[in-house]
């Protein structure tokens, strides 16, 4: 057999392969586990785009290939929805396109742009899909690590010459997971003018921008002057409408972004099933009816976390979005080692900070994706295991 390409082999483990089986052990055994591990939602999706799904599964013609055009329908839709909710005009032919999932077309942006010695910037805890994509690409990652005293934003005005010229792609994420962070409007533009300095395009995850609370209203990178230029925005369906599992997303940026995305994944897959994408139309067209009430539970359940390890001891921001809670452990404890003793231990899997970079260590991700009275019980039980100093 030949050897593994080197490129292949710098990659790291991805986080916590082996908690599956773990998990899988422990229930058998009788152990009651209640899982915040994955972002993944126990709801279900909104009743008009299951039956959306079921009436264009019944049609043969929603059976063939769908290709990267897609439904003509579908890109309207999208183009409507981005409209109403940001501002933003988009061309749906040209400025968007359908996603087999967010996470295949973040993956797939740098094979259209990296060279050899490129580098893209990437923050550190973060979604693994920024790393992997360069780096089978071959291009070079350039890690910055998420910091409380930054507010778990990039700082841009840190980021060396060097480093600075021979960047391709700049990767943000806000509402950020796992941090829950949230990037104020002015960082934004700051974002946008560093990249139209440099030559770099702004890879923005906005998978969370319905995931929000208290008021807070998360913008669109495309609603700041100037990004046309250089940014491509990822939506997904996946966490809003509780349909992970779906794989439905799309890009929008300008018309030279999205047709050298579209010329790679032309090569990768056949598109986004049509059955799905219809699906997804009516998921979007319930926007105004259904996702209050959606947010309305992952509220409670925020209020139900932060609450309960408040009560346990621990020094607990309130998230303004996602579906996550961002959890600091005691001084010096490594989180890795500690979320393998909480399952282990309480029955409680949560993601160590670690796994998703070295700039997590210290933290815990919590995710929303039980009910209100089963994170209360994993809350309490964290604090048994997780005592914090003093």
């Amino acid at each position: 057999m030949p050897e593994l390409a080197q490129q292949f082999q710098t990659l790291p483990p991805y986080p916590l392969s082996d908690v599956p089986a773990i998990k899988r052990d422990l229930r058998a055994r009788g152990v009651d586990v209640i899982d915040l591990g994955t972002g993944d939602a126990d709801l279900a999706p909104p009743p008009d785009a299951v039956e959306a799904l079921r009436a264009a599964a019944m049609d043969p013609a929603n059976s063939r290939y769908a290709f990267q055009m897609g439904l003509v329908e579908f890109r309207e839709e999208i183009a409507r929805w981005m409209r109403s909710r940001f501002g933003v005009e988009l061309d749906p032919m040209r400025e968007l396109l359908p996603l087999i999932g967010s996470k295949e077309g973040i993956f797939h942006l740098p094979l259209a742009f990296l060279e050899p010695g490129d580098v893209t910037i990437i923050p550190d805890p973060g979604y693994q899909a920024y790393l992997g994509g360069t780096v089978l690409a071959g291009g070079e990652p350039h890690i910055v690590p998420l910091r409380p005293e930054h507010d778990f934003l990039i700082p841009l005005d840190g980021i060396p010459t060097e480093v600075a010229r021979r960047a391709k792609i700049l990767y943000l994420n806000y509402p950020n997971n796992p941090t829950a962070a949230v990037a104020p409007r002015a960082y934004l533009e700051e974002a946008v003018a560093f990249c139209r300095e440099h030559d770099i395009i702004l890879a923005y995850d906005n998978a969370y921008s319905e995931l929000a609370f208290d008021g807070y209203v998360p913008p669109s990178i495309l609603e700041i002057p100037g990004a046309s230029q250089v940014a491509i925005e990822f939506h997904s369906i996946s966490k809003t409408y509780n349909m992970t599992g779906w794989r439905i997303a799309w890009a929008a940026g300008s018309p030279e972004l999205i047709s050298a995305l579209t010329r790679v994944k032309s090569f990768s897959d056949t598109g986004l099933p049509f059955f799905l994408q219809h699906a997804a139309i009516a998921a979007l067209r319930s926007h105004a009816s259904w996702v209050p009430q959606n947010v309305e539970v992952f509220r409670r359940r925020r209020d139900a976390a932060v609450e309960t390890l408040r009560d346990s001891g621990f020094d607990v921001q309130m998230p303004c979005a996602t579906m996550y809670v961002w959890v600091p452990l005691p001084e010096g404890e490594a989180s890795e080692p500690f979320a393998r003793r909480l399952l282990l231990e309480q029955g409680v899997a949560v993601l160590p900070g670690k796994s998703l970079g070295a700039g997590g260590e210290g933290f815990l991700r919590i995710a929303l994706t039980c009910t209100e009275e089963r994170i209360r019980e994993a809350a309490q039980r964290i604090g048994r295991v997780l005592q914090p100093a003093g």
